[in-house]
Order: C-alpha cells, then sequence, then structure tokens
C-alpha cells in the first residue's frame, strides 16, 4: 500500500491542550511535565427526566443555528465569556479536567513532603524530587555546577572519534517518535523501542531524527513572515542564553547554530512522511551503517550508548538520519561544540538560575505559544515530578481516586463500544468478507488498559536527592533512557502502558493492538455517573470510539491483530478507504484555522478518520444501550441532541494565535474547533437538528465521509 501509514504511538486525544502544559514554559524532557466510585451499570434503563444532561446550557449560543455552524452554537458563549489563564497557551474542557488532577496530584506529592518516609522508599524519592524543584535558593546557589560535567565534556572533543563517542553517550529515549512539538529533541538522533515491526516476538531499536530547537523544520524553511520573525528571535534567545553562560562570542555563536540548525532541518523529513510506516521499516544492520550513512563514527557511538550489542536498528526517517550523519562529518567542529552547549543550556534553563529560566520561557512560553505568564512554580514541580516518577505518584492517585468499580465500570463501557464496532464491521456494504474476517479479528483481540497498568514502573535504582534539582532530573532522563533500551532484552509486553493514571489523555497502540485509558481523563464532563448516557456517550464514548478506530484508521490500518505490519486488505477495499479518506482530507483542508492558514487534511487524517469513526460507533452503542425504550427529553432536547452536544461540548477551546499556528504547522490533530464539526458527516446529526442544504455545514448525503 501506497498510503501514509502507522505511527508507532498513535497520537493522542488532545495533543494541543497537553502539549502546552509542557511546552507553555519551555520546558524540556527533564523538566517537564478518576472517575467517581459507584459508578452505575452501563446498560441501565434510560434515566428519568430528572436525571440532569450532563450538558453545559450557558455555553450555548443560541444566536446562531447548528446547521450553519455547530462548533459555535455548542460552545459560542462559553468562548465569549472565557479568558485563557495568563499562564496558558490555550484553554478548555481538557484544561478543565486537567485542573483537577493537577490538583490531585500536587495534594498527593505534597502530603507526601510534609512525611517522614523511608530512604529509598518511591515515597521518598517524590518528596525530595519535588521539594528540590521548588527550592529556588539551592538552584540560585548551585549556578551551573549541576551541568558543568556535560558542558566540561563538550569542551574536551577534539576529534570526530570523540565527538561520535559524546553523542552517543548522549542519546536519550523518546516516548513519542514523532511528538514534533517536542523541540527538545534537540540531539542529533533520539532511541525509540517498541515492538519489530515486521515481528511481534521481538524489540527493536528506532533511531529518529532529530537536532533542531524549534518545532518543526517548517519553522526554519518557509517563506512565511512569522516563521522568519521566530528565526531571528530564535537567533536572539540563543545568543542571549549563551551569553548568560559567560561565552564571549555568544552572538556570532549563535549565528553558526542557526546556520547548522537549518541544515538539518533541510534533511528532516516532514510530518506527512515520517508517519509513513513503510519507510519506517528500514531496518539496517548496525554494522553496515559506516557505509549507509558515512560522516559520523557510527562503532563509537553505538557503542558509547549501549547499543553495540544489537545487530539490527530500524532507521525511521533514512534520509534525515544520512543527512545529519553527513553534516556532523563535515561541519567545523568548533560550530558543532557551540551547538551542543547551547542545547546543554536550553534543556536544562528551567533548573538553572532565574536568569536562564527566564530566557526560555520568554521565547518558548512568550514568543512561541503567546502565554503572558509562567505558570506557579509548584504546577511545573508537579509536571516534572509526573515525568520523572509517573508510576510511583500514579500508584498513589489510584489508591485515592479510582477505585476497582470505577475501572469495571469503564472496562465495560469499552466493551460495549467494541461490540458496536464489530456490529457496524458486519454493516459495511464496501468491505469484502475476507477483509471484514480481519477487521474483526484484529477487534476482538485488542487489549484494553484502564485506569492504571497491571505493572508498575520499578524505581528502586533511580538516585534522588532532595539537594540536587538538575542532578535529579538529568538521572531520571537516564534512567528512562536505560528502561527503554533493556526492553531490548525481553519480549514485548502488550500490557505495557505509555501514559500514566494522572494524564488526562488516552492512546492507541498499533503495534501493541492496544489502547491505554488513564484514570484522570475519566472525569466529568468526559465520564459522568449521575448524567444521562446521551452526554456520557457523546463525550466519554466518542473518545473510546475514536482510539478503537485508531486501529483502523489510514495509518493502524496497517497493523494485523498481533500488530505485526501487514497488509491484510484486498485492492478493492483499499480502494474505497483511499476514497473515503481523500474525500475526508479535501474537507479539512477547507477549513481555515487562521487568516491564510488552513488546516492540514493529509497530515490530520488519522485523527480525522478518528473522530468520524468513533462518533459513529459511538452513536451506535448509544442506541444500543436504549434497547427497544425512547430517550426521555431533558433540558429541552432530544437524546440524539445531546448526544451531538456533549461531542462538541468536549472540544470547546479557546487558543492563543501563536499557539494555534504551531498546533496547525505541526500537530496530527486539527483544531478542537473543526474537529466538533464532524458531526456534518453523521447522518443522524442531521434529523437531530433538522439541518438543511442552504444552512453551512450541510452535506449531500453522497459528500459525507463513512468510513467505519
Amino acid at each position: 500500500m501506497t498510503r501514509p501509514r502507522q505511527r508507532l504511538l498513535a497520537a493522542s486525544l488532545a495533543t494541543l491542550l497537553l502539549t502546552a502544559c509542557g511546552s507553555d514554559n519551555g520546558s524540556s524532557p527533564i523538566t517537564a511535565e478518576n472517575a467517581a466510585a459507584n459508578n452505575p451499570a452501563i446498560n441501565e434503563p434510560p434515566p428519568s427526566p430528572a436525571m440532569h444532561s450532563g450538558l453545559d446550557m450557558a455555553g450555548i449560543d443560541t444566536a446562531t443555528a447548528p446547521g450553519d455552524d455547530f462548533e459555535q452554537y455548542a460552545n459560542g458563549h462559553w468562548r465569549q465569556v472565557t479568558e485563557i489563564p495568563a499562564d496558558r497557551s490555550s484553554t478548555g474542557v481538557f484544561y478543565e479536567v486537567f485542573k483537577k488532577a493537577e490538583k490531585r496530584t500536587s495534594d498527593l506529592i505534597r502530603k507526601v513532603a510534609d512525611k517522614e518516609n523511608e530512604p529509598g522508599s518511591n515515597a521518598r524519592k517524590i518528596a525530595d524530587f519535588y521539594q528540590a524543584w521548588m527550592d529556588e535558593d539551592a538552584i540560585e546557589a548551585h549556578g551551573l555546577t549541576p551541568l558543568q560535567p556535560d558542558l566540561d565534556a563538550i569542551a574536551a572533543v577534539s576529534d570526530r572519534q570523540q565527538l561520535a563517542t559524546l553523542l552517543g553517550d548522549g542519546l536519550r529515549a523518546d516516548v513519542d517518535p514523532l511528538n514534533a512539538t517536542d523541540y527538545n529533541t534537540s540531539r542529533p538522533f533520539g532511541l525509540f523501542v517498541t515492538q519489530a515491526l515486521d515481528d511481534p516476538s521481538t524489540h527493536r531499536a528506532y533511531l529518529l531524527q532529530g537536532g533542531l530547537g524549534l518545532p518543526d523544520r517548517d519553522y526554519y524553511l518557509s517563506d512565511d513572515a512569522d516563521m522568519v520573525e521566530l528565526r531571528g528571535k530564535y537567533q536572539d534567545y540563543a545568543a542571549k542564553l549563551l551569553a548568560t553562560a559567560g561565552d564571549a562570542n555568544a552572538a556570532d555563536e549563535a549565528t553558526k547554530i542557526m546556520a547548522l540548525e537549518t541544515s538539518i532541518a533541510q534533511v528532516h523529513a516532514n510530518i506527512v512522511d515520517s508517519m509513513d510506516v513503510e519507510k519506517a521499516n528500514t531496518v539496517w544492520a548496525r554494522k553496515d551503517f559506516g557505509k549507509k550513512a558515512p560522516g559520523l563514527d557510527w562503532d563509537s557511538y553505538f557503542k558509547a550508548a549501549g547499543l553495540d550489542d544489537q545487530d539490527s536498528i530500524d532507521v525511521w526517517q533514512v534520509d534525515a538520519i544520512r543527512g545529519i550523519a553527513g553534516i556532523l562529518g563535515k561541519a567545523d567542529l568548533g560550530d558543532i561544540k557551540a551547538w551542543l552547549r547551547f542545547h546543554a543550556l536550553n534543556r536544562s534553563a528551567a533548573l538553572l538560575p532565574k536568569a536562564f529560566a527566564n530566557l526560555q520561557f520568554d521565547f518558548y512560553g512568550r514568543t512561541l505559544q503567546g502565554t503572558p505568564e509562567q505558570r506557579d512554580r509548584w504546577k511545573r514541580a508537579v509536571a516534572a515530578t509526573n515525568g520523572a516518577l509517573g508510576d510511583a505518584v500514579g500508584q498513589l492517585y489510584v489508591e485515592r481516586y479510582f477505585p476497582p468499580e470505577s475501572k469495571a465500570t469503564i472496562e465495560q463501557l469499552v466493551n460495549n463500544i467494541n461490540g458496536a464496532f464489530l456490529d457496524r464491521v458486519d454493516q459495511l456494504l464496501w468491505m469484502t468478507a475476507e477483509t471484514r474476517a480481519e477487521a474483526k479479528r484484529k477487534a476482538a483481540a485488542v487489549k484494553v488498559g484502564v485506569g492504571y497498568p497491571d505493572r508498575w514502573r520499578d524505581y528502586s535504582q533511580l538516585d534522588i536527592r532532595p539537594d540536587d534539582a538538575l542532578g535529579n532530573a538529568l538521572r531520571a532522563e537516564h534512567y528512562e533512557f536505560e528502561h527503554q533500551r533493556d526492553k531490548l532484552k525481553r519480549a514485548p509486553d502488550r500490557g505495557e502502558w505509555w501514559m500514566t493514571p494522572q494524564t488526562v489523555n488516552a492512546v492507541n497502540l498499533p503495534v501493541q493492538n492496544a489502547m491505554n485509558f488513564p484514570a484522570a481523563i475519566l472525569e466529568p464532563p468526559f465520564f459522568d455517573p449521575k448524567a444521562d448516557p446521551a452526554a456520557n456517550y457523546g463525550a466519554i464514548g466518542a473518545v473510546i470510539g475514536h482510539e478503537i478506530s485508531h486501529s483502523f484508521d489510514n495509518l493502524g490500518s496497517a497493523f494485523d491483530a498481533e500488530g505485526r505490519l501487514r497488509n491484510w486488505w484486498t485492492p478493492e477495499d483499499e480502494a474505497q478507504f483511499d476514497a473515503a479518506a481523500q474525500m475526508l482530507v479535501e474537507q479539512f483542508d477547507g477549513y481555515e484555522a487562521l487568516p491564510g492558514l488552513h488546516v492540514k487534511g493529509q497530515q490530520t487524517l488519522g485523527e480525522n478518520i478518528a473522530d468520524v469513526s468513533g462518533l459513529t460507533i459511538a452513536y451506535m452503542a448509544y442506541h444500543k444501550s436504549l434497547g427497544d425504550q425512547p430517550a426521555p427529553e431533558i433540558d429541552g432536547l432530544s437524546g440524539d441532541q445531546r448526544f451531538f452536544l456533549a461531542f462538541a461540548q468536549v472540544w470547546r477551546g479557546k487558543v492563543r494565535d501563536a499557539a494555534l499556528r504551531q498546533q496547525v504547522n505541526t500537530n496530527a490533530h486539527a483544531p478542537g474547533r473543526f474537529r466538533a464539526e464532524t458531526v456534518r458527516n453523521i447522518d443522524a446529526w442531521y434529523a437531530a437538528y433538522d439541518v438543511q442544504p442552504d444552512q453551512g455545514l450541510y452535506l449531500a448525503p453522497d459528500e459525507r465521509v463513512h468510513i467505519w
């Protein structure tokens, strides 16, 4: 098949808002960043009219006709009266749920920090990590000392062999190989470890492109006036950061850093190409890297990285890996060292003295995201503790906020919606029996994780100290790398989680044929045990349907029931699927996020397919849950009206222009405003709101996209 294929980690539900949590303050990976009990049975009879709708009726813009702009109708008044917090680049439903999880997590961490805990215990590590992060006086007093070993190692490089050893020793793990908004994959390469694409029985190391401090290659190469301006400000930031560290030639070094990163950007794969898993399925023998990607001493690199025992490595972006190696072999060694020095400072700036941290926030927060104010330090400390000790904090979280009955209730809901998907497959007239059987086998085999993982991470060997904030973060980063690298010694675990329980998100994992639904997202308005089922199915039901559908979007459908990259489609079915997908590409290409800036339909295709298909099967599951009984009218709305309104209100948001521009350019998700308009592809929405051909969102029946 020639169409773009699966990212190893399918994009999560709310990349815009969740990325903002980690980038509003310019955080780097080393400084980053419940349901209620007694939930009712999912298949209960329809509620009485006394049950509340679960909707925000006050947020509706009654002056807008649903058929003209359903998102504006659902959320217009809310947007009119809502202000984006000064320390955020955006706000919306995901942020509101995140705030609850953040507050709960903070309370748990502070409670642990106030106690005397056994040395070496998870509780002691949590307390020490958080308290060190909060100790600004100690951070000021330490200055650059915690980073000095890294800076000295860079300064000591005198030849290409030493450079390769330094770079290999600094290789770190990426938990999402396509997180284009993580500007801190600033090392030339990143490592991702997961199941081999062609062999479900073994893990494989994947080498990824890196080396950039801006979000994406287009930030270096585009002639757009905003991009040109950002490049200038990025170079100014690099010069100021280096000058603050005492570099006498900081301005000249920044010019050379910008030139070096621009050359790296020129060989980078773009986002759409990086999603092409068939291109990513390029396995090189380790001994052949020197011939296939000359310029870097690969033997020294892999030895320093601890990968010299691997017979083969997957090269995710071939041209980029080859191109970056060539650049490292030809570029002036002094320029490379200045670039490495800048990024060592940049990655660590949030845990260096304020002069460094403020510069970083001014660029990555104010300039790149449009965020006026830095987040409170305790919020950043909570996010950092979650990032370094996520499972340890997660254990506390689920003990307090996610009882077993909540887990059982959501698991049943997932089963109901997966069952609706199987029913839907049987109804697809365009699909042949051969492909239908494979699709049903894959859906039936999916492994669903709800709330928290079956096995928790072991942090016993992670050294956390109460007075070494930056050292803690650096050691935690290396510990994660070792965890990922050690997986190469074991068979894949289909139950492995890629999110912590306190994360407000969800994810589909095609190479594991698995899904994770963390505890923190299982909260109102996504899921409310006291609300009308229409709202729950339109909100969390569509979220669950979305993740199920990722296994069958333009990317996930490349994998079979075991997570093996295999074409299980007949040519006829593939042609039908591609035609429908192209209609969706063109539909989203037509949406204008900012004047002259359109949504990228191909870049966001997988998420858009999952939205259409997820909403379709959630609607089916909702009606199946009603049995033969009609849904009651609540708040003056029918059951179908409430279902679609709940979906649109989940995607409500308000975003600063700078952050919106970054999302459109770098993200696999369309802005939430346009995701809410997915309803225009669902036939039942037209009947529910009496949408007429002369209204703005109307699509003729043959123009509506029906894939699953």
